[in-house]
């Protein structure tokens, strides 16, 4: 009776072990795999940042599109679909757009808006995780931070196009006296989208504290922002106006609501304040659908002149 309890015993702690494995065979021989814990890696790091310029696929998940951040915190999603207030959002986290369940190997998510989206879950590394999407065969990366080691002011810079479309007007509140006179110096508003052709800017001589709704945008052109070869932190701007050519700034952040051009050829400092905040948040509408996608700017081999 004793050596029936003894195998019984026996029986059940292998049973248990082998409950937290999985075998591979090689060459005739057991090797014992510890299965992948969803839970466990979707929770290790505060920040997921999405990485679209490494997708893979031709497919398209709308949330993950949009997001620039996604979290995993109790059950709940949290997405931040904005440049602006990025860092102070949820404290960090963003909005909470959703729940998620991880199963063996994989996690769905309801999104509020979207649905529920299955995932396989792949550990790339202890900090990089892929997200397989079957039905489109398309992949997301995700690049794991806590929050505080996440570099917000980069993924400000990373991104700084998508920040430029995130009000619906941009008005000068500043020019500096010194600088020579010059065509931008009646420009008062400025607007940035996109289109279904690329980027294009807007801009209006109408009065100071114009609604942005009254607004009549005198002029259409293409605007590019560059990065500048040599300098992380400097960004250039273009802005193609057919009388003049492109006009040619450097672009500076001030905070999430004012941004500084200066002017090299007339050496003239604007300031542009944003009005309009469009927040995006969980909806795919036209009006708060934003979708990143992949892109990278060209480089310019320009020195900084700001003094």
């Amino acid at each position: 009776m004793r050596g029936i309890k003894l195998l019984l015993g026996f029986l059940m702690i292998g049973t248990l072990s082998t409950s937290c494995y999985t075998e591979v065979i090689l060459d005739d021989d057991f090797v014992a795999v510890p299965i992948f814990n969803v839970n466990t890696a979707l929770q290790s790091h505060e920040l997921w940042y999405v990485d679209i310029n490494a997708t893979r696929g031709n497919g398209e998940v709308p949330f993950l599109q949009r997001a620039f951040t996604i979290s995993f915190k109790g059950g709940a999603v949290y997405a931040n679909n904005n440049i602006v207030g990025i860092g102070k959002t949820g404290n960090g986290l963003g909005i909470d757009v959703g729940y998620y369940d991880p199963l063996a190997g994989a996690v769905e998510i309801d999104h509020d808006v979207d649905g529920r989206w299955l995932f396989d879950v792949y550990e790339i590394n202890g900090s990089t995780l892929e997200l397989y999407h079957a039905p489109t065969d398309t992949s997301y990366f995700l690049k794991g931070y806590q929050r505080s080691n996440f570099d917000y002011d980069q993924v400000f810079y990373d991104n700084i196009h998508y920040f430029l479309q995130e009000y619906g007007a941009w008005e000068k509140v500043f020019t500096s006296e010194a600088g020579a006179i010059n065509d931008f110096d009646d420009e008062i508003y400025l607007q940035f989208l996109s289109g279904d052709n690329g980027d294009f800017f807007r801009s209006s001589i109408d009065p100071n504290g114009t609604p942005i709704g009254d607004l009549v945008w005198d002029y259409e052109g293409d605007y590019q922002v560059y990065d500048v070869q040599g300098d992380d932190t400097l960004k250039t701007l273009t802005l193609d106006y057919d009388f003049l050519g492109n006009d040619y700034f450097e672009l500076y952040v001030i905070n999430d609501s004012t941004i500084e051009l200066y002017h090299p050829s007339s050496e003239t400092v604007y300031e542009f304040r944003g009005r309009g905040y469009i927040q995006y948040l969980k909806s795919g509408d036209t009006a708060q659908g934003k979708k990143r996608k992949k892109s990278s700017n060209p480089v310019m081999n320009v020195k900084r002149k700001r003094k």
